[in-house]
């Protein structure tokens, strides 16, 4: 099956406090297929309700959140649904945050300051295949 193919529904979840950094996002992640779903979430309870509903593949998490921080929220996360793969988002870029986010489960760590199309596409193909 063709990487476009696969693409066909992913379920993404977007976990951000910052508007215009999600909205961003969103557009890069649907310019890869028009019929990958995305769901957006502005906080730590918000974000769980939005996990339960739609069972994402893939979660865009930010650490620093209104409430629980994303770390937190990975963890619990990854404990419901072991499969679901999150990717940390943070604009700081440290080895202790890289740490903490890979104990707490988290699939990869990238910074938003370096954030490009290429690495939006290289994560979400490494979901799929």
């Amino acid at each position: 099956m063709a990487y476009s193919e696969k693409i066909q529904n992913l379920r993404v979840l977007i976990v951000e406090d910052n508007v215009s950094f999600r909205e961003m996002l969103r557009e890069k992640l649907q310019a890869l297929s028009a019929s990958t779903i995305i769901d957006e979430a502005g906080n730590g309870s918000e974000a769980l309700q939005k996990v339960e509903a739609l069972k994402p593949e893939l979660v865009f998490m930010d650490i620093h959140l209104p409430g629980e921080n994303g770390i937190q929220l990975t963890q619990k996360i990854r404990e419901s649904y072991p499969n679901t793969k999150i990717i940390i988002l943070t604009s700081h870029d440290s080895l202790e945050y890289r740490e903490a986010a890979m104990r707490s489960g988290g699939s990869g760590y990238i910074s938003k300051d370096s954030l490009h199309y290429i690495q939006i596409e290289a994560l979400v193909k490494s979901i799929v295949e």
